[in-house]
Parts: structure tokens; sequence; C-alpha cells
């Protein structure tokens, strides 16, 4: 049986390694041209030499209000509701974009949407209708290899908001906590398989978490904080963590925020050798064999931090703002150098970020 080349009258490495240096703008180009392309791009494989060939290209996805010129009614100034859209950030290069619509979403993204990156997928998960307000237990994918949104199978369960998410960047996505219509906190938690599309139900967390937060490292879905129902407001210092080989929480962390650390859980980002990194208030703090140490102060104008991540390189990006209604601003921290370098922005990407993932493509 004869196999298509993928570049005719060119070796086989030779042409693979064409694709592999190709931007990721270019995928959905590449995707049309024929099937051959289309599959070779969509192998696992094909993303894993891209890393280990140093091709991959680091990507911000933000979840950010979109920004309107202020519009005159009379001699007074109005302010529409935000309508929130995907902005995705280049941290190396500093360019900003924007994906196309979810289809159907003409008032823009579910409020409080969490999003998280698997493989070459951006999955966007639940939030609350921004017309009704009502909760969503909508699950949409863009795909950045077709540059094309689809429907995932609804989350299971009561509908829930305010909930931790995170993902293993490979496969699934952890769900846990929030609280559900009648605002009562939840233990519950779930995993969702993008590959399948299907979710599965998790034990249930030892306490409830309302308003937690979560990161996923080493194989562990770690959730942050929060606060049980009867707590409103009094967020805990504890944190459990959910080890996917053994399928089972592990023994409650007490005060893993740590000693003179805000009670509000801080907005916290996982490194490759085990460190954990927070921002609380105006310090970045870091956690290196369960201890929390100060190594840097945060920048005036990104205080208020939205999102934060700590990037294959070994740099940090944060991006937040002076204080909620301020426009966003982006830095990365190297931590080598222990400094800060401002990213460049542009006045339609100034807008509040909701929520955020870090994708490699």
């Amino acid at each position: 049986m004869m196999t298509m080349e993928l570049i005719p009258d060119l070796p086989e490495t030779l042409a693979r390694e064409c694709l592999l240096r190709t931007s990721y703008k270019q995928f959905p180009l590449i995707s049309s041209v024929c099937k051959v392309w289309k599959r070779e791009i969509s192998l696992p494989d094909f993303l894993q030499h891209r890393k280990a060939s140093e091709h991959s290209q680091e990507l911000v996805v933000l979840s950010q209000a979109r920004v309107d010129p202020v519009s005159q009614l009379g001699s007074r100034k109005t302010i529409p509701t935000p309508v929130y859209r995907i902005s995705v950030l280049e941290p190396e290069s500093g360019l900003w974009t924007e994906l196309p619509p979810v289809p159907g979403k003409s008032n823009g993204l579910p409020l409080f949407c969490r999003l998280a990156s698997v493989g070459s997928d951006l999955v966007v998960i639940g939030g609350l209708d921004p017309v009704t307000w009502r909760t969503s237990d909508s699950v949409f994918i863009f795909s950045f290899l077709t540059a094309t949104w689809r429907n995932g199978t609804s989350m299971p369960g009561v509908p829930r908001s305010f909930f931790a998410c995170a993902s293993d960047s490979e496969r699934n996505v952890f769900v846990a906590g929030g609280h559900d219509e009648d605002k009562n906190a939840l233990t519950s938690a779930l995993m969702y398989d993008v590959a399948e599309d299907r979710w599965a139900l998790l034990l249930d967390m030892g306490r409830e978490r309302d308003e937690c937060t979560a990161t996923f490292h080493a194989g562990m879905f770690h959730v942050i904080g929060g606060y049980a129902t009867e707590e409103q407001g009094q967020f805990s210092k504890t944190a459990e963590s959910f080890d996917v080989a053994t399928w089972r929480w592990g023994q409650e962390t007490n005060e893993f925020l740590g000693h003179g650390m805000t009670t509000w859980p801080p907005v916290c980002a996982a490194g490759e050798h085990g460190e954990l990194y927070a921002c609380c208030r105006r310090d970045l703090m870091v956690m290196s064999e369960d201890t929390w140490q100060k190594v840097g102060d945060i920048p005036a104008d990104v205080c208020n931090v939205s999102y934060m991540a700590v990037r294959r390189s070994g740099k940090l990006v944060v991006i937040g703002s002076a204080r909620y209604g301020e426009p966003s601003v982006g830095y990365n921290w190297d931590m080598d150098n222990s400094g800060w370098v401002k990213l460049e922005t542009h006045e339609k990407y100034e807008g509040h970020v909701q929520a955020g993932c870090v994708l490699e493509i």
C-alpha cells in the first residue's frame, strides 16, 4: 500500500523538521492543507518532539474583559457591563492576540469561568451566564490545531461556581469545591478526560471549600484554602492534595499558607522542581521544603494579582493591576536575577483578568 509523503521529494525526517519549526499560528492552515499534515500535527508525539527540540511556544491564555470606549449618555459617562473574551499573550515576544468568540456566546464568556490547558486544547468550564447570572455547567474546548471551538460534555452534579480547577496539561482537568446555587459550600470533586469527553467522580474532600484555589504538580491536584458554608468569607489556610496514582486525598495540611500570610488564598503557581510560588499582597513568596520565604517585592502597579504562572524557562509571569478598575499589566520575573521586566501591552488588552492558564504548543 502506497503511503503519502509529508512533503513530496523531501526525506521524511527533514519534512517533519519543517513542520516542527512552524509557528502555532500556522497550525490551522497546515490542518486544512491535507489529511497527512493534519494527522501529523495531531499526534501526541508531535507536540512532545516539538517541546524536546525547543521549537514549542508558550502561551498565556486569559479570560479578560474587552476594553470598550466610554460611551456618552447626555452629559453623563456610562461604563458598560464588561464582556469577557479569550486573550492570548506570547510572553517571549510580548505579542497579544484574541481568540474567536465561542459560537452562540454574543454576550461573552461566562463570568468567573475557569480555564485549563490540555495538550493543544484550551478548556473553558463553568461560570455564570453574563445576562441572567445563572450558574453554568458548560464546557467549551478550543483547538489551537484547527482554530475551532467545540462543546464538551456538561459538568455533572449540582451546578457549582467559584470552584478550584487545574489540569495535568496532558489529558485531564480537575475540579473541586465551590458552592451550589443555594450558596452551600461543596466537598465534591470531579475529573474531566478531554480526549474521551467524559467526567468521573472523585472522592469527596475532607472539608467544604468555597472560593478555593488549585494547582497541579507532580501527579497531585492541590486544593488550597476556601471556607465552609457557616464560615462565609473566613478563608482557611489549609490544603488537601489528591494523588492521581492512588486515587485518594492525602491528609489535610494545616497552615499550608504559612504564618503571617493573608487568610485570602494567594494566587499560586507550581514550579518544575517542587517549589510553589505565591503572590500575597505586595510580597512574592516561594515555598521550598515546606517553608515559605519572601523572594521579592511585587511591583506596585501589579500588586492586585489576577494570574501568575511559572514558565518552562524558569521565569515567572504575573498579571494584575494596581487596584480593581485600573488597567491590567504584566511582568516577567527572572528567578536567577530576581528582577522584574514589564511586558509590553496595548490598550486593547488592559481589561480586567478573571482566570488564566499556560499552554505550550
